[in-house]
């Protein structure tokens, strides 16, 4: 059975992953379909609570917001 005689080094194995898929993408936010506001993929909008066209949550805010005016 083959058993590596030295460990890897972070650095060297750092530098086996650099060119590889281990790369770190930026999540680039998209706009809501219900608000228009700016969220990233697959999260719940914190503007309006809706996520794939469903209401999961209420937003307070604006419910009181709304009664005060």
């Amino acid at each position: 059975m083959a058993v590596p005689k030295k460990r890897t080094s972070v650095s060297r194995k750092g530098l086996r992953r650099a060119g590889q898929h281990h790369k770190l993408y930026r999540k680039f936010p998209q706009a809501c379909p219900n608000c228009g506001d700016s969220v990233l993929p697959h999260t719940v909008c914190p503007a309006c609570g809706h996520y794939k066209g469903k209401q999961v949550f209420e937003i307070k805010v604006k419910a009181e917001a709304n009664a005060e005016a």
